[in-house]
């Protein structure tokens, strides 16, 4: 006898990707367990110099047993709330502290989840890295994603004061794909806020995003916090955000994410 709710019904999607959830996410735990991640290296330049990266953002690749690169789509989800999640930010951190050890011109951003501010091993993982050379955290900016920094606002708030003081920049995600509280917003002090690529494909056709992208800039704008727009993959759409004011812009119009450090000669073709 049933309680009268008819039962919920899960579409094949649905189980195709729990399918997938069950057979990727071991693999990835067995890989960052072993270290076995790298970054990708994508440009971000600035609106008055685009002919140079200010900076790179340096994205996670996790290889599983075979060699082969997982995409993020496959696993992130699901880690993105759990423990793993925090062992993926802790090796991404690791690799970002290291290619700017290597490094002493780079300056580089680093994805975290907000949820990673109360994980031992990944402050013990920055506070090493700043130990190895303090002038480290001047050229570490750190990307917190829109969603997880307003789930726990006193945690970034406090997280902010401590990470200031060793130079670091912070940088708010993915801004304007969720719900985001402008009171927290107003009481947070990102230095730089980047706009979702929602917004910003095709954006030269697309009335809407238009409006919306100029509302965002001028949001961050208030708060002197610079803009970056998210993949930006046209020339004509390059010119329409630099006409209105944008600061930096990142997409592959400008350049693929690359495996191989651009900055590193002889030059080696991009790897997505």
């Amino acid at each position: 006898m049933t309680n009268g709710t008819p039962p919920s019904k899960t579409s094949p999607l649905d189980h195709a990707i729990n399918r997938q959830d069950r057979l990727t996410l071991p693999a990835v735990t067995a890989a960052v367990a072993k270290g076995n991640g790298m970054l990708a290296f994508q440009p971000i330049v600035q609106a008055e110099r685009t002919g140079r990266p200010a900076f790179y953002e340096g994205l996670i690749r996790i290889m599983d047993d075979t060699g082969r690169i997982v995409p993020l789509r496959d696993f992130m989800p699901a880690a993105e709330t759990t423990e793993l999640g925090r062992k993926i930010d802790c090796l991404s951190l690791s690799l970002g502290l290291n290619a700017l050890l290597e490094n002493p011109v780079l300056r580089l951003s680093i994805n975290m989840s907000a949820r990673s501010i109360d994980y031992p091993a990944w402050m013990e993982t920055l506070r090493n890295g700043l130990a190895a050379d303090p002038n480290v955290g001047e050229r570490l900016i750190l990307e917190i994603t829109e969603s997880s920094a307003m789930d726990m606002p006193d945690q970034v708030n406090a997280f902010m004061r401590e990470v200031h003081r060793q130079g670091i920049s912070l940088a708010l995600d993915d801004f304007g794909a969720g719900y985001t509280s402008f009171r927290y917003l107003r009481d947070f002090c990102f230095d730089m806020i980047k706009i979702d690529g929602q917004f910003i494909r095709n954006i030269l056709e697309n009335r809407d995003n238009q409006v919306l992208t100029k509302a965002l800039m001028s949001i961050a704008q208030h708060f002197d916090m610079f803009t970056v727009a998210e993949c930006v993959e046209t020339a004509d759409d390059a010119r329409f955000l630099i006409e209105n004011g944008i600061d930096c812009m990142q997409g592959y119009y400008f350049g693929a994410p690359t495996i191989a450090p651009p900055w590193r000669s002889p030059p080696t073709a991009a790897v997505r």
